[in-house]
């Protein structure tokens, strides 16, 4: 077969048809963050990566080839296809998940998703690549602390927000088996209040006002048998 028709719009001369893949041009993205991933080339044929959650006993794999975009030389012409090789796809789809992503450098404190050149399987990246693995872990361990402790910091600052933690912080807590956290569960039903004091919004959930410290709640502070310094 000459080519994988992708489009069929228009003269026959400015339909997209992909010339032959080259089918040695393969690269391998992996993936040990527990999260489903999904990006999206829409320049690009094909323009759709997604990795499942993956582990670093279990990596998740996902093999690409080159995909093409098509510029236009002449109104009268046919598109020119311009192939783009899989090791740039995968560069792409590494670099523009991550980058941007809260806590990650982008070097030695980010998600555990990187690429090789070739087709792999679980089994031969293990044996070829346990050093890039062991890299990754590190790297997605150091990010998964950072986000702990920022998460901290927002939720102090937020007075309880639930809003102000992101899935990425739940999800490094579960990996680092972290369970004493205020803002680790369901918070989604959490409401904030006015603070009868000083009108800034508080935690009902808790008796104090973390911003102007008034027993803004004496009856849940009795009840918790709370005492203060006079």
């Amino acid at each position: 077969m000459a080519g994988i028709q992708v489009g069929d719009f228009g003269p026959t001369n400015r339909r997209t048809i992909r010339a032959a893949v080259n089918p040695m041009d393969k690269s391998t993205i992996v993936s040990i963050l527990p999260k489903f991933i999904s990006e999206r080339k829409p320049t690009i044929q094909p323009s759709i990566f997604e990795l499942a959650p993956g582990t670093f006993e279990n990596p998740s794999l996902l093999v690409i080839g080159p995909s093409s975009w098509w510029r236009e030389v002449d109104e009268n012409q046919p598109l020119l296809e311009i192939p783009v090789s899989s090791i740039q796809i995968a560069d792409s789809v590494v670099r523009d998940y991550t980058n941007g992503l809260l806590a990650c450098n982008m070097g030695d404190q980010a998600p555990g998703l990187f690429y090789v050149p070739g087709e792999y399987t679980v089994e031969k990246l293990k044996k070829e690549h346990m050093g890039l693995l062991m890299k990754a872990q590190a790297s997605q361990k150091k990010w998964f602390l950072e986000l702990v402790r920022l998460a901290d910091i927002l939720w102090s600052r937020s007075n309880g927000n639930p809003l102000s933690i992101s899935e990425d912080a739940r999800i490094a807590c579960k990996q680092l088996n972290i369970q004493a956290k205020p803002w680790l569960g369901d918070h989604q039903t959490a409401e904030l209040v006015r603070c009868i004091a000083c009108g800034n919004l508080r935690n009902p959930q808790f008796p104090i006002c973390q911003t102007c410290k008034a027993i803004a709640d004496p009856e849940m502070a009795k009840k918790l048998n709370l005492t203060f310094a006079q």
